[in-house]
């Protein structure tokens, strides 16, 4: 806190002040921590206020003042303050937290924890977020790394277009400057991810990185013990014991028994005999005040009125609803009691008007809006309970949400409901001689009290007529009720305590009680002592934090006495947190008359009501000790008393004795109902009259929760009496009194051990929250029931707030939360076993540094305290956690919020490093492993060798004359005299309209055009290198095989973007400059803009070679058409850009291209009379041999559509497909999905275009990568409805070394699908499982394997052959594999190990194969292939490059992706890849920027379920931000380096501890 003026106290000298004073000093020192006044304003008034001590308030010192400003203000005493007028009285937490939770203890322990923390500055690093829409951070303030060029800018292509549209931008391949295919790998090549040395020195994200690395390998707790069993079956850690955790000592428990329930001659045989008896006989006497929100007495029921007006309800409820022969109420029906907080008269006469048809009340809270917090659980009770009448007020009725119409509103989930109006004018007059039938208290219904669950769902727990009189006669007898005493209730009067107390005790012994409803709190916290004064009660109910309000405004009152005061019932007083507010109140107010043996701590639950209360003292007579506890024992169930670190201690207060007639037992929370020892903590389960009976329609429940029969520690029965769990956790101490430390629906399992949710929010707020956690002060809609909880979470009140729009009656409103800083604390099931979660309401005003300190500090203490980690802590923006009716936490629904990714957090942070010790050890891979080894494990594990080959090409009889012709240009020349005018290609426009063709001999007389060009322009010379820079068209296959005329070796490449030059043009020069090529074709246009202003921003178009454009050609003959001399010449250089961000020019000779040509001719059945479609780019691969290739030498007719005329046209291809009825066409992945996701509600559109997709006999996707299945099956499903054949859609594999070696063809065995086990794929074996086995992926062959094609599966470490259930490298041999790598750099070891490498053992024909660097395996199929033989498939599962070593097994990056994807419906994209052995996950935000937290422990959980892995950062990004190849694959290297250099802007990078 900044340094306040000149007057500054010491705690000496404050309490030397008078206690007004100090009053004011404390209420301005938090109007200044709130931020409510400005630092000048306080000093002023502050100096105003010691001006008159100043002699006493100078003498301080300077050290007591730095410490004074650093404490947080904790003493009740000092900080309790309020305006003497109540008008002006300013509601505030005198602490800066809950004071349910307020240990001056526990305080001092948690600040003690963090100081040896302090040392050790926080090297936390903090999550970035975006301050701007978008901040692009500019490429060149970031310095590259020692040999590693600045890769080009992606964030103009991925990023600018993402700001609003979804839509991912143009697809573009982006190889990183200097990184070419040719450089080894392991040495020569400057990678990012070899060294975390090649960080941008100005980068923010590898610093943090760093940070955080540094962070992990701190020394934590020793691990528990880690194994892994290296079989088909994974095994995750089972936490092992600790052998040092205490252990229960003592005997075996013995049921505890309660005095005897007393009988008393008057009393009644029921409730209501009792109602009628002082409702005739002492009519007069007063019943039940309710107050106004003024906190004046505004109306008393006497007995008379409550008599007369429950039998009139009672008589209007069974004869005045419906006819005389069909009555809509019956005995036994339930009717729901939907009333106010304010309105207890209106209650009691509806309740006790029940009770006297004999019809079931079931209690509810007003419903405020449709989507109340658990809102449909209340109406799943009531729908349950058959619940078709409800009964309220008029006012009330009027303040319920209407329709339009004027009708209530259809709440979520709710049955319809009538709705009755109790209020008197609306009641009917019994005949005199009507009277209702009370009959002796039995075991049938009284009423339904509603209770929620841990999980959220609502329960009616019913109780019968003899039960609820019984619990009455126990509870006059435990607090010794007589006739005339006079009761002040502040507690919720419809349910627990408030309506046994308030509404039942008081009828059963004539006595008067006092309702102070929540808003009346509000307006004055000290209404309920005045009341007690005013009325000379005997009795108050009250919670803790009805104490700690009152301690609040106790100056504006001094003469208030509490010396009427009997017993002070504190219903929460199983809060072991509560013992704190019972001390402070008594010692504030003894001097007020408060008896300390006044105070009566009590403990309920819905299921046994109550379960124990402390009987009123004798004066003078020593009060029960307290039990010091340790919380490493309780955390084991077992009860120590806490010796030696007192910062890990809990205290506890006694909540007294059995209740009268009752017996107790405790046992084991968890298993069989064995009883504890006398040592342990259990569930206390109580045997007696005065339970509940049953969970209404519930009868599996019912038997575990209401009929529990303990057992002993040999499973044999204790007695035969049933017992009820009472969902509390304690012990029975010495004395027989009973001790709650907790509530099994606040209970957290993690690792074995027990901890308990109000103790983890407690350490929390004491941890200084005062800048970080809001308060609550807010006014709101109530939301939903309260959770039933030991210790209610951050309760609130109601507030009277008047609204146009809305016109409720004033209780309707929730309440301002007055003290309650506002967590939650729960436990989620991620990776098998509980994990912590720490949700808190962050202060509008906080800042992100104060936040993250916060949530480190929270970190920090609850690591010391209670020794377990908290797997994730976030903060919310203030007021938006779903309420409880009185404006708690709704913890379940919280809980529910964060798993669904819908609470929208502001800040997060996860801590799965150190909370996850369960995961399998890393596996240990082998060293050393020869051949023999290696043949063993193969002939063990696998059936046979992996391997499988196409047809063989000698056998194929061909009699095409194309066969004698070995070179393409030669066939182009014969095919133009045999067949001129025969159309070879076809262009379509967006339109579908042909825009140009070309016959055999056009492109031939092109084709001449063009060498001649180049000869005389270009002066070329035959092998020089010539790039074709041309869109999707005939022109580009003129020009390529004008070169093939010339001798010129082509380049095709795709040309720059015009609107994204800076991007993509820096592709294209360094595919010129790699290539070395001495010219380039291209057209007039393309020409303008290389050499353009833009262009020359992006680079040197000085430099270029000559460029020559094509669109106006001399009509001048090639003298002599160049002819190679040898088949193995050059004939083309294909370059692409790997998945890996490599760029890689392989080179195809003659002889592979004739080979090329030939297979898939056979495999396709290709001839003169045949149509394909080809969608597709034409750069490289086997998309540019179907384009350019495959028509020459086979003689069908393509009909050629460029991708990029989709996005004008989604129809176009299907329209394509349909109109010319073509049998095979070819698409790629990225023309799929866009079809996929453009025309999938559209299929009755296609079917009105009269688009017919049965002709299609092969749909075949041209990939290199695994098969996408999910995308593959959705188009399938999508367009069967236009008739296509599921069958026909198939894919492709071919890789840089070998560009075609799967493609489905026309003939041969339909494609083959597996599921194979993911777990075991991470260790390179292969098992196949069933569909829908856990852990299992769905795999697909890629294809038929070409004629001439045969693959081998290998080790790729070994070099060695696998068996068929092994994992391995896809290697291949075959007669149109590529001749080698293009580079500028000789590298003759990596030209042999990629395309001429041999077995390192059996393979005695020493055959040379190429290594396609893809990991797949081969399995014998029981289909049956052209050849006869059984087919043997391959499968394809992903780029050995691209594979993540993580933990010693291998992880496919798409797997992961997978899992990612579809965690949350705004993830658009993700992609994965690792950076110093962290898991970096991006994700692509589709939806609202305020979600992009949500899907931060999301991701985190999912792969960490489903991959055993722990996420080291999520980054958030915007729609289009992971660069696309044209082949629709992801560039993951390329985003890495992105990331690194800091050029993503994100919307949030979150690194996980």
């Amino acid at each position: 806190m900044a340094e306040r003026g000149g007057l500054e106290p010491s705690p000496a000298a404050v309490a030397a002040l008078p206690a007004e004073v100090r009053a004011q000093l404390a209420e301005l020192e938090l109007e200044l921590s709130e931020g409510d006044i400005t630092q000048k304003g306080y000093e002023k008034k502050r100096s105003k206020l010691l001006s008159p001590y100043s002699p006493q308030t100078q003498e301080t010192d300077s050290t007591v003042q730095k410490e004074h400003r650093n404490q947080t203000p904790a003493a009740p005493a000092a900080q309790t303050s309020a305006p003497s007028k109540y008008k002006h009285h300013r509601t505030r937490s005198a602490g800066a937290r809950d004071e349910r939770y307020r240990s001056d203890i526990h305080t001092e322990a948690v600040q003690a924890a963090l100081a040896k923390h302090k040392e050790q500055k926080m090297a936390l690093p903090m999550p970035t977020k975006r301050r701007s829409t978008f901040v692009q951070s500019p490429a060149d303030a970031c310095t590259p790394p020692e040999n590693f060029s600045a890769p080009p800018d992606v964030t103009a292509t991925t990023s600018s277009s993402s700001s609003s549209s979804s839509l991912r931008p143009v697809n573009i391949d982006l190889p990183p400057s200097g990184i070419v295919k040719g450089m080894h790998k392991g040495s020569n090549r400057s990678s990012l991810m070899d060294t975390a040395d090649g960080v941008p020195v100005s980068s923010r994200v590898s610093t943090k990185i760093q940070q955080l690395l540094s962070t992990l390998k701190r020394p934590k707790r020793p691990p528990l013990k880690e194994f892994f069993v290296d079989d088909s079956e994974e095994i995750v850690e089972v936490p092992q014991p600790d052998p040092n955790q205490p252990k229960p000592e003592g005997r075996q428990m013995t049921p505890v028994k309660g005095e005897p329930l007393g009988v008393i001659c008057n009393w009644p045989p029921a409730l209501e005999t009792a109602l009628q008896r002082w409702g005739s006989t002492q009519a007069k006497c007063p019943c039940l005040t309710g107050l106004d929100v003024t906190g004046k007495p505004v109306y008393t029921l006497t007995y008379g009125k409550l008599w007369s007006r429950s039998l009139k309800l009672a008589y209007t409820l069974l004869n005045k609803l419906g006819t005389k022969n069909e009555p809509v109420l019956k005995p036994g029906d339930r009717v729901a009691l939907v009333y106010p907080n304010n309105d207890p008269v209106m209650f009691m006469v509806a309740f006790y008007g029940c009770l006297l048809a004999e019809v079931i009340p079931v209690p509810i809270e007003v419903p405020l809006t449709r989507k109340d917090a658990g809102g449909q659980q209340i109406g799943f009770l009531l729908g349950s309970c058959g619940i078709a009448l409800a009964l309220t007020s008029e006012v009330c009725l009027k303040g319920l949400p209407k329709t339009p119409n004027g009708e209530i509103v259809q709440f979520k989930g709710w049955p319809r409901l009538k709705w009755v109006v109790t209020d008197s004018k609306y009641l009917s007059k019994p005949p005199k001689d009507w009277q209702p039938h009370i009959s002796p208290a039995g075991t049938e219904p009284a009423y339904i009290e509603y209770k929620t669950s841990k999980e959220g769902s609502v329960m009616g727990v019913t109780v019968s007529r003899l039960a609820m009189l019984s619990h009455c006669q126990a509870l006059s007898q435990a607090c010794n009720y007589s006739e005339g005493e006079t009761v002040v209730n502040v507690l919720d009067f419809k349910k627990d305590a408030g309506l046994w107390h308030g509404m039942f005790a008081n009828i059963m012994n004539k006595m008067h009680t006092i309702s102070v409803p929540y808003s009346v709190m509000k307006t004055c916290p000290l209404s309920w002592v005045q009341r007690v004064h005013a009325h000379k009660a005997k009795v108050a109910l009250v919670k803790c934090r009805d104490l700690h309000w009152a301690m609040m405004a106790h100056r504006d009152q001094r003469d208030v006495s509490l010396a009427s005061l009997r017993m002070l019932i504190v219903t929460d007083g199983a809060n072991p947190w509560s013992v704190s507010s019972c001390d402070a109140f008594l010692s504030l107010f003894q001097s007020h008359g408060l008896k300390p043996e006044a105070i009566c701590p009590c403990a309920t639950s819905a299921e046994a009501m109550t379960v124990a209360i402390r009987r009123p003292g004798v004066p003078g007579a020593p009060l029960p000790g307290r039990a010091i506890l340790s919380m490493n024992g309780l955390s084991y169930g077992v009860i120590r008393v806490n010796t030696e670190d007192k910062n890990s201690a809990l205290t506890v207060q006694d909540v007294g004795h059995v209740m009268p007639g009752g017996m107790m037992c405790i046992v084991k929370p968890d298993g069989p109902p064995q009883l504890c020892k006398t040592d342990e903590i259990g569930e206390i389960c109580v045997s007696s009259r005065t339970g509940g009976m049953m969970y209404f329609g519930l009868a599996g429940v019912t038997k575990t929760t209401f009929e529990v029969i303990p057992v002993n520690s040999a499973g044999s029965p204790v007695g035969d009496v049933p017992f009820i769990r009472s969902g509390l956790l304690g012990f029975v101490g010495p004395g027989s009194l009973v001790f709650v430390v907790g509530k099994m629906d606040g209970l957290l399992m993690v690792s074995g051990r027990r901890h308990n949710a109000d103790d983890i929010v407690a350490t929390g707020l004491a941890v200084e929250s005062i800048k970080t956690v809001y308060r609550g002060r807010h006014t709101g809609l109530p939301a939903v029931p309260q959770t039933c909880q030991a210790r209610p979470y951050l309760r609130t009140f109601s507030l009277s707030v008047p609204s146009a729009r809305n016109p409720l009656p004033p209780d309707l409103r929730v309440a301002r939360v007055l003290t309650s800083l506002r967590i939650a604390v729960f436990s989620v099931s991620v990776f098998y076993d509980e994990r912590i979660v720490v949700v808190a309401e962050q202060r509008p005003d906080a800042s992100e540094e104060d936040s993250f300190q916060w949530m480190s500090r929270v970190l920090q203490a609850i690591d010391s305290i209670h020794q377990v980690g908290v797997y994730c802590l976030a903060l919310v923006p203030a007021n938006t956690l779903p309420k409880t009716p009185l404006g708690g936490i709704h913890i379940s629904q919280t809980k529910q919020l964060f798993l669904e990714g819908s609470l929208h957090p502001c800040n997060i942070l996860m801590c799965p490093h150190t909370c996850v010790t369960n995961l399998p050890k890393p596996r240990q891979k082998q060293p050393g492993v020869g051949p023999a080894s290696v043949m063993v494990g193969n002939l063990v594990a696998g059936k046979r060798i992996a391997q499988a080959a196409g047809r063989d090409l000698g056998q194929i009889e061909e009699n095409d004359l194309v066969r004698k012709h070995q070179f393409l240009a030669e066939i182009l020349q014969w095919r133009a005299q045999a067949t001129p005018d025969h159309v070879l290609f076809m262009l379509l426009n967006a339109k579908g309209t042909t825009v140009c063709t070309a016959s055999c001999l056009q492109l031939h007389k092109r084709a001449e055009r063009i060498a001649s060009v180049l000869g005389d322009k270009g002066h070329l010379n035959a092998g020089d290198n010539v790039v074709l820079l041309y869109p999707p068209g005939i022109e580009l296959i003129a020009a390529f095989y004008g070169c093939l005329y010339a001798g010129c070796i082509p380049v095709t490449v795709r040309p720059p973007h015009a609107q994204n030059l800076t991007a993509t043009l820096p592709t294209v020069r360094m595919i010129v400059d790699v290539s070395k090529a001495a010219c380039i074709l291209t057209s007039q246009t393309l020409m303008r803009l290389l050499r353009s202003r833009e262009a020359a921003a992006a680079v040197d178009v000085k430099t270029w070679p000559t460029i020559i454009d094509t669109d106006d050609l001399p009509r001048k003959r090639l003298p002599q058409l160049y002819k190679p001399p040898t088949p193995e010449m050059l004939a083309y250089l294909d370059f692409s850009v790997s998945t890996t961000g490599m760029l890689t020019g392989v080179k195809m000779s003659h002889s592979a291209v004739n080979a090329l040509c030939r297979a898939i001719k056979l495999q396709c059945e290709l001839y003169s009379s045949r149509q394909i479609a080809i969608c597709l780019d034409p750069y490289c691969g086997l998309g540019f041999a179907l384009w350019c290739l495959c028509s020459v030498y086979s003689g069908h007719q393509s009909i050629l559509i460029p991708p990029m005329e989709l996005e004008n046209n989604l129809f176009l291809w299907l329209a394509t497909v349909s109109q010319y009825k073509i049998r095979d066409t070819f698409c790629s992945y990225s023309v799929m999905e866009l079809c996929t996701k453009g025309l999938g509600n559209q299929v009755e559109v296609l079917k009105t275009r009269g688009i017919n997709l049965s002709c299609i006999r092969t749909c075949v996707v041209v990939a290199e990568e695994r098969p996408r299945i999910a995308l593959q099956q959705s188009f399938s499903k999508l367009f069967k409805d236009i008739g296509l054949s599921p069958r026909a859609v198939s894919t492709t594999f071919g890789s840089r070394v070998n560009v075609a070696i799967c493609l489905q063809g026309t003939s041969g065995p339909d494609p083959t699908t597996v599921y194979v086990d993911l777990k075991s794929l991470r260790h390179d074996r292969v098992r196949l499982v069933e569909r829908g086995a856990p852990q299992s992926l769905l795999l697909s062959e890629s294809g038929k394997i070409l004629p001439g094609v045969k693959v081998v599966i290998v080790n790729p470490e070994t070099k060695g052959p696998v068996g068929d259930s092994h994992l391995g490298e896809i290697w291949v041999n075959s007669p149109h594999t590529a001749s080698g790598y293009y580079t500028i750099y000789d590298s003759e070891t990596l030209q042999a190990d990629h395309f001429n490498t041999r077995l390192s053992f059996g393979d005695a024909a020493h055959t040379l194969w190429a290594r396609t660097g893809y990991l797949g395996f081969v399995r014998r199929t029981e289909l049956t292939a052209a050849t006869g033989e059984r087919h043997d498939a391959l499968y394809v599962v992903g780029a050995l490059d691209e594979t993540l070593e993580l933990r010693g097994l291998r992880y496919h990056p798409i797997d992961i992706e997978t899992s990612v994807s579809r965690v949350h419906r705004s993830i658009a994209e993700c992609a994965v890849f690792t950076w110093t052995n962290l898991l970096v996950v991006v994700v692509e935000l589709c939806g609202s920027e305020q979600e992009a937290l949500d899907l931060v422990p999301l991701v985190t959980n999912v792969v960490l379920e489903e991959h055993y892995l722990i996420v080291g950062v999520v980054v958030v990004v915007d729609p289009g931000v992971i660069p696309i190849n044209s082949r629709g694959e992801k560039q993951r290297m390329h985003l890495r380096d992105s990331f690194l250099a800091d050029q993503l802007d994100p919307i949030y990078v979150a690194y996980n501890m």
